[in-house]
């Protein structure tokens, strides 16, 4: 299993669109055979995501989907900050 957390950093003023953006990125990563778990979170201008995949090969997948590129693409003028990638192992 691969655990991978995702930070996004909205601008305040676009707060609504980064979570539309995000809101469609979720429903379409959840349909992929790899995706074990795609959990959207929210506090105040901060989106986190919490995936796991069931391997490397499903997540190499998920990294080259149009919809996921598509949305870094379009994100990187919305956001404050650029998005943090932790790509992470369970010790307990």
């Amino acid at each position: 299993m691969i655990s991978i957390t995702a930070i996004f950093k909205s601008k305040t003023e676009n707060i609504e669109q980064v979570q539309s953006m995000l809101n469609h990125l979720v429903t379409e990563t959840r349909k992929e055979a790899a995706c074990v778990r795609y959990d959207l979170h929210h506090s105040e201008n901060v989106f986190i995501i919490w995936e796991e995949w069931k391997d490397q090969t499903g997540l190499d997948i998920h990294n080259n989907q149009p919809y996921l590129l598509d949305f870094i693409g379009k994100s990187e003028s919305l956001v404050s900050s650029p998005i943090q990638v932790y790509k992470t192992v369970q010790i307990l």
